[in-house]
């Protein structure tokens, strides 16, 4: 074996004891309450101090030991999955950035150098989702680039805005941005985090980016570039209390929620519905954050990067196992075939349920219960309502068309899950999945919170996840047996399974608009008065001007005595003027 096909083995081991350094020194912060920073000072401009700075709190030693853990644990992943690839080595390469991208965006806390990250992750992302190498990869990575550009945008804008309070660490002036003097400061911030985190309208690129290769999938969806934005909010958290900004984003996260949660349940493409999942939990991260709750966000964001890693891992072995089929109605009866690879799958798929004692349990769990008893209007409440069920709904949906159900596979086609190395990377995230969970609780929150519910609302959890599971179930048996109904309703099942027409307003419609004016203007300008007043105009005019320049240096009698006459009776005119 050649030296680079043996990187995956180097580089999850450097990443795993990275992480075992970063939770060392969490648990450090942790007990003694103390936070590091480190400032260069790069240059000063008009009292301004240019610096690039890092901060070593506990959140951030926290943050870093889990994305390096499923670094290392995709790296590993990888080294099976992707061995067959001619560019294995360019791959390597690439995740190496993005992690080294998130691990610049993570420790600073300072504007100027968190753009450094911000743009490494929107840099590397646009080069794994355009892969492969395809007229698809293409599509789909210029819409995730563009999309996050006008996060860029909104962070640059920020950049300027903060000129005026002589420094750009928010981390020490949020808790004086309370006041609406810098309420445009906190809509760019905010619009920058719900472009990352794919909130509507936004939503298009993230089920797009699934173009990239699935290693890539599981590190973008768990823990690096759509979890940024969630972390940049947790930072900037203490500026959104009691701010018009809180609202809005309360409002549409709760609408992306359910906008996910209803299009994973039309969805049939195995990779989109986990994307969906993703895109649903983004949404209970920003909207537990706009109630002011930033502590829960972060629990939720570690304890939902461990099972959605896992997730991914699994959806990748099973579409390595059966071909390269991804639609799950081509799967069926997996687990007869593929026991351990499945069981991963289903601790998973329960977690991002909320099942009782596994790590989604604890944090869902509670962001719910926190959400009913906080002051929160009926749509929110409802919507809320509504996604949790269909959570529950579109996961038993994903499990009965691929991992049981009946076999829908070709007789030829070899299914098992004998791949050691992608097995081995899936059992310490199994594993984390299961027990995390509680262990995390137990350190975010050394003092428990106090939940004060009716038993209706206490039970009404276990409840919505119950009628999500048998309204799942239903509709799983009347695919099977009225397969035509939905053609009936054809235009609202085509609005619900194409999250509200979002990638078609985001990009034929966008363009649209643009290519008409642009043909409108060349008809009108580049080929209308630019022929006149342009190029062509100008080269006509000198064009005549040398001819008759050219006739005047020719040696003709005529001309030079034409030219003499007219000379010598303009000399007489001005000396007699």
């Amino acid at each position: 074996m050649v030296w680079y096909m043996r990187m995956h083995i180097v580089s999850m081991m450097v990443l795993g004891l990275s992480s075992i350094v970063f939770m060392t020194v969490f648990i450090m912060k942790a007990f003694s309450g103390v936070c590091d920073m480190i400032e260069w000072d790069i240059m000063s401009l008009n009292s301004s101090s240019i610096v690039f700075v890092v901060v070593m709190d506990w959140i951030s030693m926290l943050f870093m030991s889990f994305v390096l853990l499923i670094s290392s644990s995709v790296m590993y992943y990888s080294g099976s999955y992707m061995s067959a690839d001619h560019n294995f080595n360019r791959f390597m390469y690439l995740v190496l950035a993005f992690v080294f991208s998130m691990m610049m965006m993570v420790l600073s806390p300072n504007l100027i150098s968190i753009l450094l990250g911000w743009d490494g992750l929107g840099l590397v992302s646009y080069a794994l989702v355009i892969f492969y190498q395809n007229e698809k990869s293409a599509n789909a990575g210029m819409l995730t680039v563009l999309s996050n550009r006008i996060g860029d945008v909104g962070i640059l804008l920020g950049i300027g805005l903060m000129v005026n309070m002589g420094s750009w660490n928010f981390i020490l002036y949020s808790s004086y941005m309370m006041d609406n003097e810098w309420l445009l400061l906190k809509f760019l911030v905010v619009l920058a985090a719900m472009t990352k985190s794919a909130q509507i309208p936004f939503s298009a690129w993230l089920p797009a980016a699934m173009a990239a290769p699935t290693p890539v999938s599981a590190l973008v969806h768990s823990s690096t570039l759509v979890t940024a934005g969630v972390y940049l909010m947790i930072r900037f958290s203490p500026a959104l209390e009691e701010s018009k900004t809180q609202s809005v984003l309360l409002i549409i996260s709760c609408l992306t929620m359910f906008m996910a949660g209803l299009g994973a349940n039309f969805e049939y493409d195995l990779k989109k519905i986990i994307a969906l999942s993703t895109l649903s939990q983004l949404g209970v991260m920003l909207s537990i954050l706009a109630l002011g709750y930033p502590d829960l966000s972060f629990f939720h964001l570690l304890s939902h990067a461990l099972f959605k890693a896992l997730l991914f891992m699994c959806a990748g072995i099973l579409i390595h196992s059966v071909s390269g089929y991804q639609d799950i109605r081509f799967m069926g009866c997996l687990v007869k075939h593929m026991p351990l690879s499945v069981s991963y799958m289903t601790v998973a798929n329960l977690a991002l349920c909320g099942f009782p004692f596994l790590a989604g349990f604890y944090s869902k769990d509670m962001i719910l219960e926190v959400a009913f008893m906080s002051w929160i209007n009926m749509i929110s409440l409802t919507l809320y309502i509504l996604a949790t069920g269909l959570t529950v709904s579109y996961t038993l949906r994903l499990i009965y068309f691929s991992l049981s159900g009946e076999w829908n596979l070709s007789s030829l086609t070899n299914v098992s899950d004998e791949d050691k190395i992608m097995n081995n990377s899936m059992t310490l995230l199994g594993l984390s999945a299961v027990i995390m969970g509680a262990i995390l609780s137990w350190l975010i929150f050394p003092e428990p919170y106090m939940i004060c519910l009716t038993p209706h609302m206490k039970f009404l959890v276990l409840l919505i996840s119950l009628v999500g599971g048998v309204v799942g179930y239903m509709f799983n048996v009347m695919n099977t047996s009225q397969n035509l109904k939905s053609l009936k309703n054809y235009s609202i099942v085509s609005m619900f399974g194409s999250m509200w027409f979002m990638p078609f307003l985001s990009t034929k419609d966008m363009s649209k608009v643009y290519l008409a004016s642009g043909m409108k203007s060349e008809v009108a300008v580049d080929k209308g008065w630019y022929e006149y007043l342009g190029g062509q105009g100008l080269y006509y005019v000198f064009s005549y001007l040398f001819m008759i320049l050219n006739n005047m240096q020719m040696n003709s009698v005529k001309v030079w005595m034409k030219m003499f006459i007219v000379g010598g009776m303009m000399v007489l005119f001005f000396m007699f003027m």
